[in-house]
């Protein structure tokens, strides 16, 4: 996460085949742990506020490191096509972190196909939302 990130690349600063960084200077091993055990805490706290019967600490820690590999697969995407950190690639920017979660959720739940699909239709809808206030609140330089 930004508020956590800097430290060591990932990537360890190694190119891909085509020359270019495999992630890119913004995905670092700090942001990525810390990206994990700070999602990890709120889901646990989601699921306490909420009151939801059964908890799983397993899930929220799959949801997290799902979510963040799916994010290092988006950065890993717009390397490949040459976008630049930072710039958007709509629908990958929306998508990549919640395709992860929901891959790596697999492992210990079966969501229903409905709500897969409702996920998917409402997530860049939501993102996109955020981005713009965050841009209007100043707390983002660009709108998406």
């Amino acid at each position: 996460p930004v508020v956590t990130g800097g430290g060591k690349p990932m990537d360890f600063e190694m190119t891909f085949i085509d020359g270019r960084r495999i992630l890119g200077k913004g995905k670092t091993w700090r942001g990525f742990f810390s990206g994990i055990l700070s999602g990890t805490i709120l889901g646990l706290l989601i699921w306490e506020l909420l009151e939801f019967e059964e908890k799983s600490i397993t899930l929220a820690i799959l949801l997290s490191l799902g979510a963040l590999v799916g994010d290092c697969t988006g950065s890993f995407i717009k390397r490949r096509l040459n976008i630049e950190r930072g710039r958007p690639l709509p629908l990958v920017d929306q998508l990549d972190f919640l395709l992860g979660a929901l891959v790596f959720s697999e492992i210990v739940t079966d969501l229903p196909i409905e709500a897969i699909i409702f996920l998917v239709v409402i997530t860049p809808v939501i993102h996109l939302g955020f981005n713009v206030l965050a841009y209007l609140l100043g707390l983002k330089n660009t709108w998406y």
